[in-house]
C-alpha cells in the first residue's frame, strides 16, 4: 500500500483533478484572464525599460505601465465601444421609423442596372420590385430588433463588464510586477527539457504579441480609413461601419471590402459618381496596400506561420470560442507548429542531423 509507484500515481491522480476543479473556478473569469495575460506580454518591454531607473520600486514601475496602458489601450476602447453602441441605438431607431429605407435604395440599384442584368433578375425571381421591397423591408426590421436587443443586452450586462474589466487590471498589475518569476515557476514545473520548454514559451509569447499587435493594427488602421471615408462622403452610422470594417479585415484581402463595396455600388447607380470612384479609389489602393504590406510583416513575419494558416486558425477560433478565439485560435496553431518542428528535430539520428542544426534551435529560442 506504501510502494512509491503506488504513492506516486495517487498523487499524479490527486494533481489531475486539482487541476482540473481549479481550471473550472476560474472559468467565468476566462476572458479576463486571457486579456490580462496579453496585455501583460505585450507591455512587458515597456515595463522593463521603467524598471531600469526604478529598480529598487517593481511596485511603482507596475503601476506605471499599467497607467499607460489604459490611457493607450484600454480607455480609447472603452470610448469607442461606448459611442458604437450609442450609434447602434440610433441606426436601429432610423430603420424602425423609416427615415432609413434599404429597399428604397435597393430599388434604386436595380432601376439603375442595365436591361440584361433585370431580365437575369427576373429569371431567377428577384427581380420583381415589390417582392424584393417585401424581403429587404424583412430583413431590416428583423436586424433592427437584434441589434436593439443586443444593445439591450449590453447595458444589462454592465457590472459583469465592470467586474470582468477590474479583474482584468488587477491580474495584469501582478503579471507586469511578478512576470519574471511566474514564468521561472513554470518553466521548473514544466516536465520537458529546458530546451523545448524554452521554445515553446517563447513561441506562445510570440504569437500573442504578433496576433494582439499585429491584427489588431491591421484592423484599427483599416477600419479608421474605411470610417473616415465614410465620414467625408456622409454615409450614416459611419463609426459603426468603420468597426464592422476592422473586424471582417480578419479576411485577407476581402473583408473590408464587404462593407465599402456595396457602398461603393450604391453611389455609382445613383449617380454619385466621383463619390463611388474616391470609395473604390480607398479601398482598392488604401486599405488593400495596408493589408498586404502590414499584415505579413506584423503578423507572419513574427509568429513564422503562412498567411493562410493565420487566417484559418483566427476565424476557426472566433467560432468555437468568440472573439477570445481572436487570440487563442493563432496561438494553439503557432504552439502546434513549434510541438511539431520539435518533433521532427528529435526524430532524426544524430548522423543524419546538419551539424548546426543545435546550434539553429539553440539560436531561434534565444530570439523568442
Amino acid at each position: 500500500m506504501n510502494s512509491p509507484r503506488l504513492q506516486r500515481s495517487v498523487f499524479l491522480t490527486l494533481l489531475a483533478l486539482v487541476s482540473m476543479a481549479f481550471v473550472v473556478i476560474l472559468l467565468p473569469f476566462a476572458g479576463a484572464i486571457l486579456w490580462s495575460l496579453a496585455l501583460a506580454i505585450l507591455f512587458t518591454p515597456l515595463y522593463k525599460r521603467l524598471l531600469r531607473p526604478m529598480r529598487r520600486h517593481p511596485t511603482a514601475a507596475a503601476l506605471l505601465t499599467l497607467a499607460i496602458s489604459l490611457f493607450i489601450v484600454i480607455l480609447p476602447l472603452t470610448l469607442v465601444v461606448a459611442s458604437l453602441t450609442q450609434e447602434v441605438v440610433l441606426l436601429a431607431q432610423s430603420i424602425r421609423s423609416g427615415r432609413l429605407d434599404f429597399a428604397t435604395h435597393l430599388q434604386q440599384i436595380v432601376g439603375a442596372l442595365p436591361q440584361w442584368a433585370r431580365h437575369l433578375m427576373d429569371r431567377l425571381d428577384i427581380g420583381s420590385a415589390a417582392a424584393l421591397q417585401t424581403r429587404v423591408t424583412a430583413l431590416a426590421m428583423q436586424g433592427s430588433q437584434r441589434i436593439a436587443t443586443h444593445a439591450l443586452s449590453i447595458g444589462q450586462h454592465t457590472f459583469d463588464f465592470l467586474v470582468h474589466f477590474c479583474v482584468m487590471l488587477y491580474l495584469l498589475f501582478f503579471l507586469l510586477r511578478d512576470g519574471a518569476r511566474l514564468t521561472a515557476r513554470i518553466r521548473k514545473a514544466i516536465p520537458l527539457s529546458d530546451a523545448h520548454t524554452d521554445a515553446l514559451l517563447g513561441k506562445f509569447a510570440t504569437a500573442i504579441r504578433a496576433t494582439v499587435k499585429g491584427n489588431i493594427a491591421v484592423a484599427a488602421v483599416q477600419g479608421a480609413i474605411g470610417g473616415l471615408a465614410f465620414w467625408f462622403l456622409g454615409v450614416q452610422a459611419s463609426l459603426l461601419w468603420a468597426v464592422l470594417m476592422a473586424f471582417l479585415s480578419l479576411l485577407p484581402a476581402v473583408g473590408a471590402a464587404l462593407v465599402w463595396l456595396p457602398v461603393a455600388i450604391y453611389f455609382l447607380a445613383t449617380g454619385a459618381i466621383w463619390q463611388g470612384l474616391f470609395l473604390i479609389f480607398v479601398g482598392v489602393v488604401v486599405i488593400g496596400l495596408i493589408d498586404n504590406a502590414l499584415r505579413p510583416l506584423l503578423v507572419g513575419k513574427d509568429t513564422q506561420m503562412p498567411d493562410y494558416v493565420v487566417l484559418m486558425s483566427t476565424l476557426g477560433g472566433m467560432a468555437l470560442l468568440g472573439f477570445n478565439g481572436f487570440v487563442i485560435g493563432p496561438v494553439v496553431a503557432a504552439l502546434f507548429m513549434a510541438c511539431w518542428d520539435l518533433f521532427a528535430a528529435n526524430r532524426q539520428p544524430p548522423s543524419s542531423q546538419p551539424p548546426t542544426a543545435a546550434r539553429a534551435l539553440r539560436e531561434r529560442v534565444d530570439k523568442q
